[in-house]
């Protein structure tokens, strides 16, 4: 029998964390409650979940915070998905920024939880199936950098590593499979988080912006990812494999 995927909670609500808990045992996953950020902690030292639901609004440390601290640490690559309470834009782009991977604004049925609960899983643990680079080829490497598909590093030019959240990870290797595409908005979303978006849906840029920010690109004069106005993006460089055969 397959381990039940490992889901941490963190809710000051105990109605909700109880609530959600018994919800998702229910449907075969394992679960951990945590009130705040110094029980996320103390849960993760014993073992990284497979999946953090984390609210926005906490006492002390908030939401955005511990995901900040989370992109930042050895828990980077671990999937969280958002609760925001009030459902405004600010909230979930901030949010995005901060490197969660999804977010659901409350109130919120717990069957659409589980499903995006079982999306970002599937996301996290697979590659987009069109995505043709053999798994041989362990550097894709393009300008100044390298990308080692098999540990999800980034490398700079002196081999320093640069710690890529799994949102970033996936965009990138997009782009780098498909260079010298055109890639539109509602494409990259589909190959990144497996959705349409709709028309006030920012992640996606959002999410370039952050992946810009990682390969010290400009919006102004890009090297890397190129915006075309009404059109999408562009990854402009040439990429070379490394390790492996092409």
């Amino acid at each position: 029998m397959e381990n039940p995927d490992h889901v941490l909670i963190v809710d000051d609500d105990r109605g909700i964390r109880e609530l959600l808990a018994g919800y998702l045992e229910k449907n075969g996953m394992r679960t951990s409650l945590a009130a705040n950020g110094r029980q996320m902690r103390a849960v993760l030292e014993q073992g990284a979940p497979d999946l953090i639901v984390l609210d926005l609004m906490l006492p002390g440390e908030d939401g955005l915070a511990l995901c900040r601290d989370l992109r930042a640490g050895k828990w980077r690559t671990v999937p969280v998905l958002m609760l925001t309470a009030r459902g405004e834009e600010t909230d979930r782009i901030i949010g995005l920024e901060m490197g969660a991977d999804d977010y659901l604004a409350k109130p919120f049925a717990v069957r659409e939880l589980l499903a995006r609960i079982r999306a970002v899983l599937r996301r996290a643990r697979m590659l987009p199936v069109n995505m043709q680079v053999t798994e041989a080829a362990q550097l894709l490497a393009f300008g100044d950098w390298r990308l080692d598909t098999t540990a999800r590093h980034l490398l700079d030019a002196d081999g320093t590593m640069v710690a890529l959240s799994g949102a970033e990870y996936r965009l990138l290797r997009v782009f780098l499979d498909h260079p010298q595409r055109v890639l539109t908005r509602d494409q990259l979303l589909n190959l990144t988080q497996g959705r349409q978006s709709d028309q006030f849906d920012r992640s996606i840029d959002l999410l370039v912006s952050r992946l810009r920010q990682r390969l010290q690109d400009t919006a102004r004069e890009p090297r890397y990812i190129k915006t075309l106005r009404s059109e999408g993006y562009v990854f402009s460089a040439a990429v070379t494999l490394l390790g492996g055969q092409q």
